[in-house]
């Protein structure tokens, strides 16, 4: 499904602050970015989707497809907003959540705070039964025990139910039947099995897991129901898919079934436009950042590839340090987030210095400059101060902007307690939210064993632009590119995605013996899982299979992941993979170890539509831009004095357009600020890049 084929093509975004609406009619790219509805998130969608069929002139039973991505999951598990859970697990772990790793991710902190789990002690049960690694019932499940729950549930209030038993990822029956016998006494209680979302080693990952995927359960089904029917009655009658954390999109059953796929679904779709952008460009080594209204969002992107991940954690105590948050263990595309956007709120510490973030003014009430009861300051309110924000372009027009209120409140919440004047103050609120993000990449970086200086930064969300150049300057990166319709950055990606589903299995099986039948059952049956989710998603499309192993040596305790061939295997294809290991194994540590028994834990399977890739456009011939269409005054950090700089705007700025900054350039759903040491031209494919001035072009 690429870009430009023709089709109409719908895609909405729901973020933290703003729902972002996308209409794809062939060449024509039509945007609307509307304030997200807090209490009921499918109104803004449907408010969006309204309003750019409108202006489209476009009727909505000509759309062809609808992609939808948010992060609503997300904000319900931090801001702990799910359904009363309980977990059943295997009598004598009932602790695991709370045990956990059994260390501290800071150990010199005597008063340290680990994550809270979902699920209370009060309502973590257990039941008679066990299953040995190879899926061989030692105690068979004790079914009256678990009728006996039923009453216990109903006295706790639980909507929904984790069921968790040891080694279940190796024979799920115990698991099933529990489902089968709460289903038939609980009609409406949701329920989620851990041999289903993530049928893997490791009981605490794997219990995290399926307690937060039940703890969204309900919420989550019952605001995708609602959508449906909504836009169902709204006229729209093509198919619906959503965006999922790994970059792929599945049918909106799916995702009901197991919303944690949707945790970075938002996220994940700007990633994906970021590596289509860096394809377009030839881009090797690339940093995509996000930052939208509540957060921002950090990716390293390698030969047009996102680095992925088959473990994250959400909702940190400690918000750069791993450990400290909850780990769920299912495919994602990896970034680090950290609460920067543009309604991030701006206050003085404790010690008299200034802090923004991570907590967010949100859509409701908003930053003072909405004039929505918000009376904090926040980063948009300091954009507005130094006059990088045009109060008349703000989301298109459909946010008005009052920009006294900002004046006001950084004036008495920040400038009059330290002594400064409004305007360095608003400087110092985006200083003190670009060294956040800034040190946060650098750390992304490093942990990665990345440069972060060698990369090019693409920069979306309503308040990127805004603070990509700064950000450079303080990472040292030559060249910014801000792509076409910025703003709405991830509703683009989504429709930039591939139909795509992955199906991870654990099933110990020795190298040395190679048991081929074993492991093309176990393949096949992945497979069937896979199709039936994409199959469903386009039925049409041509799927390409990857498969792939989690292999180690015999007795260790993590492993690597190694790439197996997609055809039937053989006894004798043990040889081959034990090579690869070790090439991998080499390639990674230096060196192998010859004698030792390697064993595979996970198998992986991939299937994914194939994609037309982005074609590239021809470098125009740099030309002198055209006459700015106003100035606006912009606080010169250097000299603390306003300044005059010119105003151009971008649907006016033809291919090779170039001009040396300051200056701002302005559309409808964001604005870019080009600090005066950057010079900034439009490419062949209307992308905007920026480039230090000491820099040659490229």
């Amino acid at each position: 499904m690429p870009l430009g084929d023709g089709r109409i093509r719908l895609a909405a975004d729901i973020g933290g602050t703003f729902t972002d609406i996308v209409l794809e009619a062939g060449d024509r790219l039509i945007t609307t970015k509307v304030l997200t509805t807090q209490g009921a998130p499918e109104d803004g969608v449907i408010t969006g989707l309204a309003d750019i069929l409108a202006r489209s002139e476009i009727d909505v039973g000509d759309v062809a497809l609808f992609i939808h991505g948010t992060t609503l999951a997300t904000n319900a598990i931090i801001e702990r907003k799910g359904a009363p859970t309980a977990l059943i697990t295997t009598e004598g772990f009932r602790d695991v959540l709370e045990i956990g790793y059994e260390s501290r991710y800071d150990q010199y902190d005597l008063m340290i705070e680990k994550p809270e789990p979902l699920v209370p002690r009060t309502r973590r049960l257990t039941v008679t039964e066990r299953v040995d690694v190879h899926g061989q019932t030692l105690t068979p499940l004790d079914e009256a025990g678990v009728h006996a729950l039923v009453p216990v549930l109903r006295e706790l209030g639980v909507e929904s139910v984790a069921v968790g038993f040891l080694h279940s990822y190796a024979n799920p029956k115990h698991e099933q039947r529990v489902r089968d016998i709460l289903a038939s006494e609980c009609p409406a209680l949701s329920i989620t099995l851990s041999s289903e979302v993530c049928p893997e080693v490791r009981e605490y990952e794997r219990f995290t897991t399926t307690t937060v995927n039940a703890y969204i359960l309900p919420f989550m089904e019952g605001y995708l129901g609602r959508l449906q029917q909504r836009l169902a009655a709204a006229g729209l009658v093509c198919p619906a898919l959503l965006m999922t954390s790994a970059g792929g999109l599945t049918t909106f059953e799916t995702a009901m079934r197991f919303p944690i796929r949707l945790v970075e679904s938002g996220p994940a779709g700007g990633a994906i436009m970021a590596c289509r952008i860096a394809a377009e460009l030839a881009l090797d080594k690339v940093i995509s950042f996000d930052m939208g209204g509540t957060t921002a969002k950090v990716c390293m992107i390698e030969d047009q590839t996102p680095q992925t991940a088959r473990e994250f954690e959400v909702d940190r105590a400690a918000r750069f340090t791993k450990g400290s948050g909850l780990p769920l263990r299912l495919p994602v595309i990896e970034m680090l987030e950290i609460g920067a956007g543009g309604g991030s709120i701006a206050r003085i510490d404790a010690m008299g210095k200034i802090c923004v973030g991570p907590d967010s003014a949100g859509a409701e009430p908003g930053p003072a400059a909405y004039a929505r009861g918000g009376n904090q300051p926040t980063v948009t309110d300091a954009d507005i101060v130094l006059g990088r924000i045009d109060p008349a372009r703000f989301a298109g027009g459909q946010v008005p902007l009052e920009p006294a209120r900002a004046d006001s409140a950084i004036a008495s919440d920040i400038g009059g307690p330290l002594g400064l004047d409004t305007g360095l103050a608003a400087y110092s609120i985006c200083e003190m939210i670009d060294e956040t993000m800034a040190n946060a990449a650098r750390v992304h970086a490093v942990e990665r064993g990345k440069v972060v200086s060698d990369h090019t930064l693409i920069a979306f969300g309503g308040a990127a632009p805004l603070h990509v150049c700064r950000l450079a300057e303080k990472l040292g990166i030559a060249r910014v590119v801000v792509p076409n319709n910025a703003g709405v950055g991830s509703a683009v990606g989504f429709l930039c995605a591939p139909v795509a589903y992955e199906v991870v299995r654990s099933r110990n099986l020795r190298l040395g013996n190679f048991d081929a039948a074993l492991a093309n059952a176990l393949l096949a049956d992945m497979r069937t899982e896979a199709r039936a989710v994409v199959e469903a998603a386009a039925p049409e499309a041509e799927f390409e299979e990857r498969r792939g192993a989690y292999m180690r040596y015999f007795g260790q305790g993590h492993e690597v992941y190694v790439t197996l061939p997609a055809r039937l295997l053989a006894d004798e294809d043990g040889v081959a993979f034990r090579a690869a290991y070790d090439d991998v194994y080499q390639a990674l540590f230096g060196r192998v170890i010859a004698d030792a028994e390697v064993e595979v834990l996970t198998w992986v399977l991939t299937l994914t539509a194939a994609v037309e890739p982005p074609v590239a456009v021809p470098e125009p011939l740099p030309q002198p831009a055209p006459e700015a269409t106003s100035h606006r005054q912009i606080l010169d950090p250097d000299s603390g004095q306003p300044i005059n700089v010119p105003v151009f705007v971008r649907s006016e700025l033809a291919p090779g357009a170039t001009f040396a900054g300051p200056g701002l350039i302005v559309e409808d759903q964001t604005s870019t600020f080009v600090p005066g040491s950057f010079t900034a031209r439009t490419c062949g494919a209307g992308h905007i890049v920026v480039e230090t001035k000491r820099e040659a072009r490229i």
